[in-house]
């Protein structure tokens, strides 16, 4: 039997799916973990460099650097100019990309599997020999400027997404925005950006997933090779930055040109540390589902279709993340509705949840409709790659990824509605409200093509 129609029976039975042989591993003497999963379906290899650094660890005054570290990756070393690692990549019949996070920053190639050889050497070049040139810069931070104006400032959703975030958190880093304020960005140097790099970019911060059709042990070799040379550094040791107990609801209004009104209830969630002993992030993922994980879920089914109170609404909860977790529920109201009609309705869904539960014809269905898209992962290089990456930036190691799918399959009704109880908590609530204001009839920015 095919493995993946073999999963897709030992789900359907309620069974968890079977360990694999892969992923291997090995350490470099400079600190490097390389990671590799092996998968002949197909002549491809993808490679991704994952550093343990992204938005958080910036500091106030230079938001954005991480973000923009990023794009001066692609500006050339001593050996490749700029704009030639993209070129190379694509003579080589692969595409790649890079991106940032609020945990993380991490660069990637899919490539013939004859070629990863060629993108590994390049990726271990810029790893240590950047070049941060301050006319290359001085382009890049127009560009990056852009970037903000168009996903942004010039997007209503994403300034009150922002802005509601900036209200929620206080003295924890995600307060900031990854693409920085358009203040830090106008101030940045050449300079911030070589620090920042100096500083972070080195094997010891680091770790390579390559998944595809390759060997294991050549893959070792290969990164011995060229990341070996590659000196580590000590890292400098971060102070924690604990956010305070939050005690009473926040509230936040952007005024801004738009159609319609938006609204977005931000609760604080768990976040899993322990795989084995925390519960909550496992039920709150399976409440999500219920809430909001297909066309029949009750947010769509209630909201939308039979009230009548939402053209949309949806919920997101992830509970993997480096610093606070964060439960979202957002909407537009419908014709004749109001924001607070929309508050309403949301709080009552999230009320009847509290008192009676769910069912255990919902719960059977989101188990099997979460553990699904978690398997299908499978199909892909790159989603096994980026599932193996995520997991180790947040300091949970990939091995314990089956794990996690057997706990939520032990998620149990009692589980979902006590967490319910717990973390839908007004102290807790962070409410934003975008108010429409009259269009100004300019002709709205395209969007733009970027590197994400």
């Amino acid at each position: 039997m095919p493995y993946k129609l073999m999963l897709s029976a030992l789900l359907a039975a309620g069974l968890a799916a079977p360990a694999l042989a892969n992923p291997y591993e090995t350490t470099l003497k400079n600190g490097l973990r390389v990671i590799v999963k092996e998968d002949r379906r197909a002549p491809t290899a993808v490679q991704m460099v994952w550093y343990r650094i992204g938005s958080m660890d910036e500091v106030d005054g230079q938001s954005g650097v991480a973000h923009v570290l990023e794009h001066m990756m692609f500006k050339g070393t001593p050996t490749v100019g700029p704009g030639e690692f993209n070129k190379r990549v694509a003579a080589a019949g692969g595409r790649d990309n890079a991106f940032t996070s609020r945990d993380y920053t991490a660069y990637f190639q899919q490539v013939p599997k004859e070629k990863l050889e060629d993108v590994m050497a390049l990726e271990a070049d810029r790893m240590r020999h950047l070049t941060v040139d301050e006319k290359e810069f001085a382009q890049e931070i127009k560009v990056v400027m852009e970037e903000r104006r168009m996903r942004t400032d010039d997007n209503p959703q994403s300034k009150l997404y922002e802005q509601m975030n900036a209200v929620a958190f206080q003295a924890h880093p995600y307060r900031r925005p990854i693409i920085g304020w358009m203040s830090d960005l106008e101030a940045m140097t050449a300079a911030d950006a070589k620090a920042w790099y100096d500083t972070w970019y080195v094997p010891n911060n680091a770790y390579v997933v390559v998944t595809g059709d390759v060997d294991h042990q050549a893959v070792f070799a290969l990164a011995e090779k060229y990341y070996g040379p590659l000196e580590g550094r000590t890292l400098p040791v971060g102070k924690p930055q604990t956010e305070p107990k939050q005690e009473g609801t926040r509230r936040v209004t952007v005024k801004a040109p738009a159609e319609l009104p938006t609204l977005i209830m931000a609760y604080k969630g768990p976040t899993l540390r322990d795989v084995e002993k925390d519960k909550d992030p496992y039920a709150l993922e399976m409440l999500s589902a219920i809430l909001d994980g297909h066309d029949a879920a009750r947010f769509n089914k209630k909201l939308v279709r039979e009230d009548k109170v939402a053209l949309s609404v949806d919920i997101g909860y992830d509970g993997t993340t480096r610093g606070p977790g964060m439960i979202y529920m957002s909407g537009t109201p419908a014709e004749g509705r109001t924001v607070a009609d929309l508050e309403a309705a949301l709080r009552a869904e999230i009320a009847r949840v509290q008192k009676d539960g769910v069912s255990e014809a919902e719960l059977k269905r989101a188990k099997a409709q979460l553990i699904a898209s978690q398997v299908y992962k499978l199909d892909s290089m790159f989603g096994q790659a980026m599932e193996i990456g995520q997991i180790e930036s947040v300091g949970i190691s990939y091995k314990k990824l089956d794990r996690m799918l057997e706990k939520l399959q032990q998620v149990t009704a009692a589980d979902v509605q006590a967490a319910a109880r717990t973390w839908f908590n007004d102290d807790t609530l962070t409410v934003g409200v975008l108010d429409p204001q009259q269009l100004d009839g300019k002709p709205r920015r395209p969007a733009m093509a970027g590197r994400h």
